[in-house]
């Protein structure tokens, strides 16, 4: 494939860094790369991606840096360490942050770094998981400038199967934040639907295919029902941790809105629940293993 002149750099290769600095190597970018964990680099290396000994040496050869890192302290450790990508002189014109962040938090970020090297921010969070990464069909939820959105867009666009910018920067992770919500809250209804359909008789597997196209209907039904009623975890495609993550801070926004989500609490607490038994980086998905094990102790105690 003929290459690209976009020069991407590329900040956090975990399951869905991965995924995406493959895609954009298929697609002929120029990928520099850099990990906290240098031993994840060797994911992409092979592939084409261009190994960096820090932050700042990505940014001072990139026109666009991208990040996907665990939370905001992360975000921050990137962009305004002392080898940082703000510490690059000359670096990129825009950030793309695919990491899940606060709203807060990255504005304060964004304006930071706009002040110290006029460098514009989007906040693109995502959702699809590591397999739709891989075929540029993740969902991308940006907050933003205009002006910044059009100019990562084009490639924005060939990573994503829908891309929505949701207002100026923090936007996006506001956005986020309803999702997670949705998701978190849906795992753990999938987890519950499923014992009740094992616990009844019925032949659990054809759930989707017998609710397809209802009410009930989804991609979590879909999708992640079948994953955990063949109890297909390995290997992870996410992390227990990261959801619950998440989830608290779907708790800790709506707290400060002055809501009381009743739902969304109990979905904290089960997952909660389910880290505590040491389950913090199974997959998501297997939240129904929680299920099993209060079934478990409950025979055990005879109740």
């Amino acid at each position: 494939m003929e290459k690209t002149s976009q020069r991407i750099g590329f900040i956090g290769v975990g399951l869905m860094g991965e995924a995406m600095v493959r895609h954009l190597l298929d697609l002929g970018h120029e990928v520099r790369v850099w990990n906290l964990e240098p031993e994840r680099l060797e994911t992409v290396v092979p592939h084409g991606a261009i190994a960096m000994e820090t932050p700042a040496a990505v940014a001072a050869q990139s026109d666009i840096v991208m990040l996907c890192v665990l939370n905001m302290a992360a975000v921050e450790r990137c962009i305004f360490a002392e080898d940082g990508v703000a510490a690059a002189g000359k670096g990129p014109s825009v950030i793309v942050d695919f990491s899940t962040a606060d709203p807060e938090g990255t504005r304060q970020a964004a304006a930071r770094l706009r002040e110290m090297t006029g460098a514009g921010w989007i906040d693109a969070p995502v959702s699809g998981g590591p397999q739709l990464a891989r075929t540029g069909k993740m969902t991308v939820m940006a907050g933003g400038d205009e002006a910044d959105f059009a100019g990562v867009k084009p490639v924005l666009e060939t990573m994503a199967g829908n891309l929505t910018l949701m207002g100026p920067v923090g936007a996006g992770q506001t956005t986020k934040i309803l999702n997670q919500a949705i998701v978190g809250t849906g795992y753990v209804v999938m987890a519950e639907a499923l014992m009740l359909a094992e616990a009844a008789g019925i032949d659990a597997a054809r759930l989707p295919q017998c609710l397809a196209g209802g009410h009930a209907d989804s991609s979590l039904l879909q999708r992640l029902y079948p994953q955990m009623q063949q109890r297909a975890f390995e290997p992870p495609s996410s992390y227990a941790r990261q959801l619950l993550k998440d989830l608290k801070a779907v708790s800790e926004f709506s707290r400060g809105l002055g809501l009381d989500l009743k739902v969304i609490e109990q979905g904290v607490q089960r997952y909660k629940d389910y880290v505590a038994l040491g389950h913090e980086m199974s997959d998501s998905a297997a939240i129904v293993k929680l299920y099993e094990h209060d079934a478990a102790e409950r025979d055990r105690s005879g109740r």
